[in-house]
């Protein structure tokens, strides 16, 4: 595992699994589950329904700015370039 990887696991609610992070967090009226792949480098959004049976990828243009920073931020405090969120896919 690499070290930006177990640091981004200490990051407030984020969990680690092998080679990827995942952090669950909740808006508005939302929830959202955002997982970060380290190999690949890239960040994805799902919009979880129900009562979290059911998630569904989303683009980035349909989530709140207020969370994608939050996931910038989490992801530079772990020494990853947070420009990464915003890579297309």
């Amino acid at each position: 595992m690499d070290d930006s990887l177990s640091a981004l696991g200490e990051q407030d609610g984020w969990k680690v699994d092998e080679f990827a992070a995942r952090v669950h967090y909740r808006g508005a009226d939302d929830y959202y589950s955002i997982e970060y792949y380290e190999p690949s480098h890239c960040v994805l959004y799902w919009k979880v329904k129900g009562d979290g049976d059911v998630a569904v990828p989303v683009g980035r243009g349909t989530v709140p700015g207020p969370l994608r920073e939050r996931v910038r931020q989490d992801l530079d405090a772990a020494g990853i370039d947070p420009t990464v969120e915003g890579r297309d896919l």
